[in-house]
């Protein structure tokens, strides 16, 4: 299973980083919830400081690239082996920092990943 944290979650329902922490769960790999306001998804409190976490896989991003800069330097921190940048996060500036830090940047859906088995 792979230890991932969501960058942007919320625990409003509809929202596609809610969606993702839920199922990922569900696929047992163990979830991070990392977020501007304090709530809970399915068990899992969303944390509002950039605490480290250790023996981190993925990050999947829910954060638009105009407020990216400010998890950069925390991304790098976690030295997760890939960032799942999710439609909408996508954006050079990060594609080109996670390669000059080692780490795999992948363009696309976290929730399309799990459901066709390839996460």
């Amino acid at each position: 299973m792979k230890k991932t944290v969501v960058i942007g979650a919320s625990d409003n329902p509809e929202r596609y980083s809610f969606r993702a922490v839920r199922m990922l769960k569900q696929h047992g790999h163990p979830v991070v919830a990392v977020g501007l306001r304090k709530g809970e998804i399915d068990g899992v409190t969303i944390q509002t400081t950039q605490e480290p976490i250790a023996d981190v896989d993925t990050v999947t991003l829910f954060v638009g690239p105009q407020n990216q800069e400010s998890w950069l330097n925390y991304i790098a921190e976690l030295k997760p082996k890939r960032v799942i940048m999710n439609p909408g996060t996508e954006n050079e500036q990060l594609h080109d920092f996670l390669i000059q830090h080692h780490i795999e940047p992948v363009e696309a859906c976290t929730l399309v990943m799990l459901s066709v088995g390839n996460y």
